[in-house]
């Protein structure tokens, strides 16, 4: 088993919203139609076992070499949106353009996860809009950005649980 396939088969937290609407081949290519990308075929397979929501807690981290505003040594992923067209309570990539114009932030983006101050993203200015997207961090608040990992596999592989983070506290 891969490390992909050991992630993948824990992923998923328990969401108290419930599961969303499950993921079809026709939402995939309206997404990326809309979004004007190829979305990760590991995205899609970790949207296809739940279209976004809650990770659990041994996968809610990735570690950093370099501080960020959320941590010196970590950032937080705790939710990975999904592929939602309809209002409700689940969080969508598809609100990843406005979101994107709304905090100032580079494109073109996919937001994964964040609340706004701060954004996972899969980033395409590098590979282009056919390419396959780095992972990185962006802090809206002070602009600044730092790549995490040089594909979502790789950063799917490297999560971690956000408890074996030293937080500073006794």
């Amino acid at each position: 088993m891969t490390r992909f396939d050991e992630v993948r088969a824990a992923f998923w937290g328990e969401d108290p919203y419930g599961d969303p609407p499950p993921l079809t081949g026709a939402a995939v290519r309206d997404a990326e139609r809309r979004l004007g990308v190829r979305l990760p075929a590991s995205l899609l397979a970790l949207l296809r076992d739940r279209n976004g929501g809650v990770v659990a807690d041994a996968w809610d981290a990735y570690p950093t070499d370099a501080p960020t505003s959320w941590s010196d040594d970590h950032v937080p992923f705790d939710l990975l949106r999904g592929i939602v067209e309809e209002d409700g309570p689940h969080l969508s990539i598809l609100d990843s353009p406005y979101l994107v114009e709304e905090w100032g932030l580079p494109s073109p983006l996919v937001l994964l996860s964040g609340e706004g101050h701060w954004w996972i993203a899969l980033d395409y200015r590098a590979c282009g809009t056919d390419g396959e997207p780095s992972v990185t961090w962006f802090d809206a608040d002070d602009t600044s950005e730092l790549p995490l990992a040089v594909d979502f596999r790789t950063f799917i592989e490297g999560l971690t649980a956000s408890v074996s983070f030293d937080d500073g506290q006794d």
